[in-house]
């Protein structure tokens, strides 16, 4: 737990559930990890944590033998936390969006 609160996207490639088994099963392994978000249909993988970016994707890509691409970090910084607190509203961290969303028609692809 030596690096800053952020929040990672990923590439990874995902071909079927075993796929996503695997990949779900690293992660749930790495202790840094707070939260995360696996997009199958876009191969993509959101996490967040207090972690350093790097160990992460190095450590996925040693449990899953899938390549693994970094596409986006964002640092939290203390300072963005006061500036919300004075505005009078929740301190909430979201994770960021990334490419369009699907609608529920898509999703089920009609």
């Amino acid at each position: 737990m030596n690096g800053k609160f952020c929040c990672m996207v990923l590439r990874i490639n995902i071909d079927c559930n075993g796929c996503f088994r695997k990949v779900q099963r690293a992660l749930l392994q790495i202790r840094e990890l707070d939260t995360h978000l696996i997009e199958e249909k876009q191969c993509r993988v959101i996490v967040c944590g207090k972690f350093v970016p790097q160990d992460v994707a190095i450590t996925l890509r040693k449990k899953t033998n899938r390549r693994v691409e970094i596409l986006d970090i964002q640092e939290l910084r203390p300072g963005q936390e006061n500036e919300e607190e004075d505005c009078g509203e929740d301190v909430r961290i979201s994770v960021p969006k990334w490419g369009p969303v699907p609608n529920q028609k898509q999703m089920l692809g009609m």
